[in-house]
């Protein structure tokens, strides 16, 4: 019965380590060095410590918020408005990434993008080619793992 019990949970577990990644990466990437996985500096020469700011709230609080509430209902079923503000927030983060990276990458050239991007992430460790100017870098595809991760999880759990 212990096993059973402690399996059942294996996919709440997963949600919760994948939310808290991706909170930590909102939070963290853009002011704190991770070695080859970002360039602070480069970040911080392309947009004003405001904006900044402003953006780092706008992308992490929603997710902290979702993380928190997911962290209180831990081993309970999760109420309506909690699976609506998961869906909703990891669907919009998921869409926002296929825009901001693999569209661009993928299908449409977008010179200007790959301009500001060469200029942000250059410096920053990439594993795939360059394709229409652009390169997600290894920090951007874990997190874009961990997106796609979660909506997996979500949609297969029962939570």
């Amino acid at each position: 019965m212990e096993h059973a019990a402690a399996t059942s949970h294996v996919p709440e577990l997963t949600l919760l380590a994948l939310q808290g990644f991706q909170v930590l990466f909102l939070w963290i990437h853009d002011w704190i060095p991770l070695g080859r996985l970002n360039d602070v500096a480069a970040v911080r020469g392309q947009d004003t410590f405001r904006r900044l700011v402003t953006v780092t709230l706008i992308q992490s609080v929603p997710f902290t918020i979702g993380l928190a509430a997911s962290v209180g209902y831990f081993q309970r079923d999760y109420p309506d408005w909690l699976h609506w503000w998961l869906w909703i927030s990891y669907v919009t983060l998921f869409v926002g990434q296929m825009r901001a990276w693999w569209v661009p990458y993928l299908f449409k050239a977008e010179p200007q993008r790959a301009e500001r991007y060469e200029r942000m992430f250059g410096n920053t460790h990439a594993f795939l080619p360059v394709r229409n100017g652009v390169v997600p870098n290894t920090a951007h595809i874990l997190l874009h793992l961990a997106t796609g991760g979660t909506l997996a999880v979500l949609y297969l759990g029962n939570f």
